[in-house]
């Protein structure tokens, strides 16, 4: 098992100094961070646990003007470091930290309490117990409170003793065999070409595997894998990798980015979502202001309308519907943090519910049922539904899932239609592909020769009564307009092979066979040929009914014309 960490705290509160303390790297990475001592983009560092076991630690800035970074890197992550400083106690980016990381569901941690060296224990006792009631109605209420000191060392080993209890404590990460890597980082390596960094979900990625790299839709292919430092030929979930990609420039690939695999993934601009109100917020929410949504390591201005309500006040729970200017793979369920730009403050966040909403803004009323998108589409393909949910269902007919209430009409409808065909039957090819896999379902119908009819009603084309009339006169047959046949009639014994059409003229099936004898034997006799009045005389016949019944047989290999006779063809 393997978990990612982010750390989390107030700037200046000793993030960076701790994570180097424990990995042995800098997470400031950049020449301006270490100039300043202020950390303004991400840092990545893995530190090795008593228990042999490593986890990776993503370091983010601290200060409000870098939040756009610090939400690249709490994105997809298990679990968090909440770093206060003792000399300092709690502060402002400590709490929209700790919000931040509750409102993407982030929901195991511990804190570390640096800086201890620097005040007086009574000092640090002080913030200790700050730091506890802060957090007491969250999900680091309990977590462990660990004096550190980065300088001096105090506390290190028991915090590294406190990680591995934190990796014990957080669920492995799931594997659903649909791996989404969203890109923190890209940069090109000496001799190995374009490289791009992130923490795994969803599924497992290897060698020479083929990717999408979204939102682009270029190809590309996976040529090596390193996590912690080590080369590897597959990795899980839940790990921070490096891909060594071919097909792509690293100047074209950026933060916010994404890989996964082709037709694994709905791409949407649009989505439905609950939003959760910061109660800490000094305002009312609308759909009016500059909005931008942070959702895995992305930043995309977004256009908000509130389902139902024009505003949400601090603190309450609403569903929004938000645009965005890019097609996304995302799923119900994923969280993300919502700020309005021109204030600079975060909002809230919430949890995506819909990534296709069928229903016009006024009406929808999205949730996380799967039921509830089936209701709404009536219809719905069975791999395409878990395209849009992630989840799988068993198709109820053919290859469709079916809302019950949709599949009860269509029966209904079908049934009714086919009452309404009468003893001929409902054709079957007047329906479309989902009223056909829905007939297999109907255990009162049946269908013969293409046609639907009720199963206790005998079958109106055996012995039909026009069959009977040509079987009657087969050389002479009756016209149907003549027997008082409808052609709808006609054309379904035809179609069933009980009567045979030539130019015009109907045969019964039987005729055809006697004639073939008939011609048979007078070819035996006179191998030659036979003429067109010896075959009429013979059969007892007109010209009118010989000559399309000759037809039939040469386009039916039975005979051969040879200028002013018939010969025997091959299927004689």
């Amino acid at each position: 098992m393997s978990i990612t960490i982010s750390t989390a705290g107030h700037v200046d509160h000793g993030k960076s100094t701790l994570v180097k303390a424990l990995t042995g790297v800098d997470p400031d990475r950049f020449a301006e961070e270490k100039a300043r001592g202020l950390t303004i983009d991400l840092g990545f560092g893995s530190a090795q646990l008593p228990s042999g076991r490593s986890v990776s630690i993503i370091d983010v800035p601290g200060h409000e003007r870098f939040i756009r970074n610090m939400l690249a890197g709490v994105g997809a992550v298990d679990a968090c470091l909440f770093v206060v400083a003792a000399n300092e106690g709690w502060m402002p980016q400590s709490e929209e930290h700790l919000r931040i990381l509750e409102l993407l569901g982030v929901s195991h941690g511990l804190i570390a309490l640096t800086k201890v060296g620097l005040c007086e224990p009574e000092f640090a006792e002080l913030a200790r117990l700050e730091v506890e009631e802060r957090v007491e109605a969250t999900f680091l209420a309990g977590a462990p409170v660990m004096e550190t000191d980065a300088f001096d060392g105090l506390g290190l080993e028991e915090l590294r003793a406190g990680l591995d209890d934190l990796m014990d404590r957080t669920p492995a990460a799931a594997d659903h065999r649909r791996p989404r890597l969203w890109v923190d980082r890209a940069f090109a390596a000496r001799g190995a070409g374009t490289v791009v960094t992130g923490t795994l979900g969803g599924g497992q990625i290897r060698v020479d595997d083929e990717l999408d790299l979204r939102p682009r839709g270029a190809a590309v292919r996976v040529r090596a894998l390193q996590s912690h430092h080590s080369k590897r030929s597959k990795i899980g979930p839940g790990n921070r990798v490096a891909v060594n990609l071919s097909g792509v420039g690293h100047q074209e690939v950026l933060r916010g980015d994404v890989l996964v695999r082709a037709k694994q993934w709905h791409l949407t601009n649009r989505v439905d979502a609950s939003l959760t109100v910061l109660s800490t917020l000094d305002h009312e929410v609308s759909r009016r202001g500059a909005h931008a949504v942070y959702i895995g390591t992305c930043e995309l201005p977004a256009r908000m309308r509130i389902l139902g309500l024009e505003t949400l006040s601090p603190g309450e729970t609403g569903l929004v519907r938000l645009h965005i200017p890019r097609h996304l793979p995302l799923l119900p369920g994923d969280r993300f943090v919502l700020r309005e730009s021109g204030r600079a403050e975060t909002i809230g966040g919430g949890t995506v519910l819909d990534t296709q909403p069928m229903l016009p803004a006024s009406k929808a009323k999205p949730d996380l049922s799967i039921d509830r998108v089936i209701a709404e589409r009536g219809w719905v393909d069975a791999d395409r539904l878990t395209l849009l949910t992630g989840q799988q269902r068993e198709p109820d007919v053919g290859r469709w899932v079916v809302s019950p209430s949709v599949l009860e009409q269509t029966q209904a409808r079908l049934r009714a239609a086919v009452d309404a065909a009468g003893p001929l039957g409902l054709d079957v090819a007047g329906l479309d592909d989902r009223e056909r896999a829905v007939l297999s379902l109907l255990d009162d119908v049946t269908t013969e020769g293409g046609r639907v009819r009720p199963i206790d009603q005998s079958d109106p084309f055996e012995n039909h009564r026009y069959t009977a009339a040509l079987e009657a006169t087969p050389f002479v047959p009756p016209d149907p307009e003549a027997a008082g046949v409808d052609r709808s009639e006609v054309r379904e014994l035809v179609k069933r092979g009980l009567i045979v059409e030539q130019d015009g003229v109907f045969f019964a099936a039987m005729a055809l066979e006697t004639a073939r004898s008939v011609l048979a034997e007078m070819l035996t006799s006179q191998p030659d040929g036979v003429t067109v009045a010896e075959i009429r005389e013979r059969l007892d016949t007109t010209r009118k009914y010989a000559l399309p019944l000759l037809a039939w047989m040469d386009g039916n290999g039975v005979t051969r014309r040879r200028g002013d006779v018939r010969i025997a063809g091959p299927r004689l």
